[in-house]
């Protein structure tokens, strides 16, 4: 029993380790969007960037922000981390804090400068 304790805290310690930062792309609305995590993600602080383009140029004048959360479940209150970007060389940065390991739902929205709210739903694992 002990050794299949010892070999399974291994495995996830290897996984943990080997885990890759998060690349996600899409497209909304004729809008090309990629989300990247600085690296992998963590409980704790977590930094994203978030690029815009359009017609293969870049948007810089969108306000961009990331709701993440994890649904209320039993024994689990709602959990909710709200960033809002700032523009940095060309990237949009935002910082989220994750309380606890799981899935976390996102969404990912930005405004552009016709006034048009852009809303990307998905999710990511801890």
């Amino acid at each position: 029993m002990k050794l299949v304790k010892l070999i399974s805290i291994l495995a996830l310690t290897v996984g943990l380790l080997w885990a890759e930062p998060i690349n996600l792309s899409g497209k909304k609305d004729g809008y090309d969007v990629n989300l990247v995590s600085e690296k992998s993600l963590v409980v704790g602080d977590n930094i994203f960037y978030v690029t815009l383009s359009k017609d293969g140029k870049a948007l810089e004048d969108a306000k961009v922000k990331a709701k993440f959360f994890m649904p209320e479940m039993p024994g689990m209150p709602y959990m909710e981390q709200v960033g809002k970007a700032e523009l940095v060389d060309g990237k949009y940065k935002i910082l989220i804090n994750f309380s606890m390991g799981g899935t976390w739902q996102y969404h990912l929205m930005f405004k552009t400068a016709d006034g048009e709210v852009h809303k990307i739903r998905s999710s990511v694992n801890l």
